[in-house]
């Protein structure tokens, strides 16, 4: 693998990708996992799990990972600089473009057909992660009841994870016992 190879793919991940970070992740885990075989499925989903809970673009956290793991600091600096360039492009010549036509019903009408896909782009990985977690039956409960507190209640994702990360210590802790 080279440098080029790394910058194309992650450049190739950022042009084709709609809908921002979270829909990147299965064209990211179809390239970096399934084509290249650059890292095994569960350090991709490790890299992931950090990627979430780092400030910042999440898009460009994974990339900024997946560099650094591949060629250091150069890797990361080459994959965040493909994995932004076109999108910041593309956001620089669609508020251009926004601005003159913003009115037009045929633009109004590609806004409201592209919405439906990039839910299903943002969807497809919540299964694919739960697969990786190993969410069955028995834990299901976990990602519901963390939904429903997050979502019904308010609650912030912050404590979500504080508590999930010291029960599921606990949990390991008493386990291994």
């Amino acid at each position: 693998m080279s440098l080029w190879q790394l910058f194309w793919t992650f450049y190739k991940i950022g042009t084709f990708t709609i809908g921002g970070g979270y829909a990147m992740i299965p064209l990211m885990e179809k390239e970096i996992v399934d084509k290249h075989h650059w890292i095994e499925k569960e350090e991709f989903m490790d890299i992931l799990a950090v990627a979430q809970t780092m400030p910042g673009l999440f898009a460009a956290n994974m990339a900024t990972s997946i560099g650094l793991r591949l060629y250091g600091v150069i890797g990361a600096i080459v994959a965040v600089v493909a994995n932004i360039t076109m999108p910041i492009l593309f956001i620089l010549g669609l508020a251009i473009f926004f601005r003159e036509f913003r009115d037009n019903h045929i633009v109004e009408s590609i806004f409201m057909g592209v919405r439906p896909a990039v839910v299903a782009l943002i969807a497809a990985p919540v299964f694919s992660l739960g697969k990786a977690a190993h969410i069955s039956w028995k834990n299901i409960w976990i990602p519901i009841l963390a939904a429903i507190l997050i979502c019904l209640m308010n609650v912030s994702p912050i404590w979500i994870i504080l508590i999930a990360g010291l029960a599921g210590y606990i949990y390991g802790h008493y386990k291994r016992r």
